[in-house]
Formats: structure tokens, C-alpha cells, sequence
């Protein structure tokens, strides 16, 4: 099992890293997750991870307080959110735009309403 979350904890983090260059793919959610599987997997990944500036940069303020800037928020946000207004003008099924319509609605309200906002000097 240690391997199977060494890989993905892997993949996760090239896409997290990928993420920073394009837009499309948001960087945080990959790098929690590949922060999970290291957790899993290796203490000395784990450790690694959590030294490099990406995670000091992504996931620290987060992990530490529970918190995010406006920044870190809207750069999770608002590539989600593109990707999913494709399917919503895309799809010709109602409850499908329905479904589509609370996703977004939940997300925003999560993030801003669950999830503390700090100031940039704070994360840092």
C-alpha cells in the first residue's frame, strides 16, 4: 500500500507543480493530496515536501492555521470554476446544470465562508 501512495503522492505533485505554470490545473488540491500520500507512504517524502518552497509557498498557511489568502482562494476558484462552466454550457440536461449550478455554489461558499482569509503577510 506504501507504494501505491508513494506514486500518487508522486503524480500529485507534478501535477501541483505543473499547476503553477498553467492555469488550467489547480496547484493546492494536488499538493494536499500528494502531502497526504507522503504522509502514507514515506516520512522522509513527507519531510522533503514539507521543506520545499512550494509547500511553504501553497499549502503552509493552510495546514497551519486553516487559512488562505484572497490569492491562494481565487487561484483554486476560478480554474475550477472555468473548467466547470464547460460542461454546464455543454450539457443540454437540466438536472445535470442543476447539479453543476450547487457544485459551484457549495465550492464558493466553502471557501470563503469555512475556510479563514489572511492576509498575504500573514501567511508568510
Amino acid at each position: 500500500m506504501k507504494i501505491f501512495y508513494m506514486v500518487l503522492g508522486t503524480i500529485s505533485l507534478v501535477l501541483g507543480a505543473i499547476g503553477i505554470v498553467l492555469p488550467i490545473l489547480p496547484t493546492t488540491p494536488f499538493l494536499l493530496l500528494a502531502a497526504f500520500c507522503f504522509t502514507k507512504s514515506s516520512k522522509r517524502m513527507h519531510r522533503w515536501l514539507c521543506g520545499t518552497s512550494l509547500y511553504q509557498k501553497h499549502l503552509d498557511s493552510y495546514v497551519q492555521n486553516r487559512a488562505m489568502t484572497l490569492k491562494t482562494k481565487l487561484s483554486i476558484l476560478i480554474p475550477a470554476s472555468i473548467m466547470l462552466l464547460f460542461p454546464m454550457i455543454l450539457v443540454d440536461h437540466i438536472l445535470m446544470r442543476l447539479f453543476i449550478t450547487g457544485l459551484l455554489v457549495f465550492k464558493y461558499w466553502y471557501f470563503f465562508f469555512c475556510i479563514k482569509t489572511i492576509q498575504a503577510e500573514t501567511a508568510e
